[in-house]
């Protein structure tokens, strides 16, 4: 039976207008928006320019399908800056390959309450080419590079450092100030800070180890991490992974660059001496700057 419109839909005449049309061409208009439910929002990965998605080749955990689904799971830890969150993204044709992410959600758009921040930034250009050419372009890239300093900071330093094969998060996207990344986990849960863990001996000796090489790593490519601490280390299992990068330094170029490195070299000792290992910081910092010279 052909529907009937109601009556502010007649014509003039006061007649339907869909009188006369095979009832096989009329069909029932419903937005794809009343599918989602609270906290949740369609997948806006094939909006997004290539510089905002993550390096490949891709994990094969990254749900890439533009029907997917992100549905906010909740708050995982607030900062000063920004809070993280857990979100989960499903593609409702396979539901048996939903992964939880992390998001990093910068509060405002200016982000320049970093702690030191004129420090951090001082002989940092937008100085990628790349990130000049989408300014001037004005491209959704370039915009998020204008209006989220830091956000976009973070980004290409996950991306970078993700290229070097350093222990950090996967970076899935950026949009707007949102960056979607891999969450760190251990036996199914969040994994601990560094500074929450008591590593036994041998292990601890292995994660000294390791963060001489991702210091070593850094170096190497003219980057400092700039707040390397025990808070700002993830132990998945055996595993050191480093978060936290929005602050990334240019060794080189920042006047203060060999004493950020300095001080990171310094908090990471003097959490292991705290738990017996003997490590001297200079020792430290004149082995990492010895090999990126």
């Amino acid at each position: 039976m052909t529907p009937t419109f109601p009556s502010e839909f007649l014509t003039p005449d006061h007649t339907d207008p869909l009188d006369g049309i095979d009832e096989r061409f009329v069909f029932d208009f419903r937005s794809y928006d009343d599918d989602l439910a609270p906290g949740q929002r369609w997948s806006q990965w094939e909006d997004l320019e290539a510089l905002m998605r993550g390096p490949e080749p891709r994990p094969s955990w990254v749900i890439t399908s533009s029907g997917a689904v992100d549905t906010d799971l909740g708050i995982l830890k607030t900062g000063k800056e920004a809070d993280v969150f857990l979100v989960e993204r499903c593609d409702p044709h396979r539901p048996d390959s939903a992964v939880v992410m992390a998001a990093k959600r910068y509060r405002d758009t200016d982000h320049r309450s970093f702690h030191r921040a004129a420090a951090y930034t001082e002989g940092r250009s937008m100085k990628r080419s790349r990130d000049n050419r989408a300014l001037k372009r004005k491209t959704t890239w370039g915009r998020v590079v204008a209006a989220g300093e830091w956000a976009a900071s973070e980004w290409s330093a996950l991306r970078r450092c993700w290229e070097l094969g350093l222990p950090v998060p996967y970076p899935v996207q950026i949009d707007g100030t949102e960056i979607l990344m891999e969450w760190i986990t251990h036996e199914g849960e969040t994994a601990p800070r560094l500074a929450g863990t008591r590593p036994g001996p041998d292990l601890l000796a292995d994660l000294l180890e390791q963060v001489r090489e991702v210091l070593a790593s850094l170096a190497a490519a003219g980057l400092v991490h700039g707040d390397l601490s025990p808070y700002n280390t993830l132990l998945a299992g055996d595993r050191l992974v480093v978060i936290d990068l929005p602050q990334v330094i240019d060794l080189a170029g920042n006047p203060q660059g060999f004493d950020f490195l300095l001080r990171d070299c310094a908090n990471m000792c003097r959490w292991f001496r705290a738990r017996g290992l003997e490590v001297d910081e200079q020792e430290l910092f004149s082995e990492v700057v010895a090999g990126a010279f």
